[in-house]
């Protein structure tokens, strides 16, 4: 299918889908004219990105664990098939947003304790 179809597919713009391609995200063939054709397959594949990218993953982390995730949809759609190295992965990925929410919680409180003085 052409780009324009999977966009239509799954309600991803074009030209996200040639961003994710970029990334590594997702594949196309060329056909001799140049235009992208993908697969059936794309339109699961472009919904797992979004599902990983709602849960809060960059497309470098991604990349690393899509070869793993199976099924597609967002949270409960989405299972891992665990990978030897996708849960550290992801135990460092939880980590590192629990210390960005403390960090935003003490500059709230902070701003917080600025307001107050006033």
């Amino acid at each position: 299918m052409l780009i324009g179809e999977l966009s239509r597919r799954t309600g991803v713009s074009s030209r996200l889908l040639r961003y994710y391609e970029a990334q590594g995200l997702l594949d196309a063939e060329r056909g001799p004219n140049g235009y992208r054709d993908y697969t059936a397959d794309s339109v699961a594949a472009v919904r797992k990105v979004r599902a990983l990218l709602a849960a809060g993953l960059s497309t470098e982390v991604i990349r690393s664990v899509l070869p793993c995730v199976r099924g597609e949809g967002v949270r409960e759609g989405v299972r891992f098939a665990w990978c030897e190295e996708i849960r550290s992965v992801l135990d460092g990925e939880l980590a590192a947003m629990d210390a960005r929410i403390e960090g935003l919680r003490h500059n709230r409180d902070t701003l917080a304790c600025y307001l107050h003085q006033a």
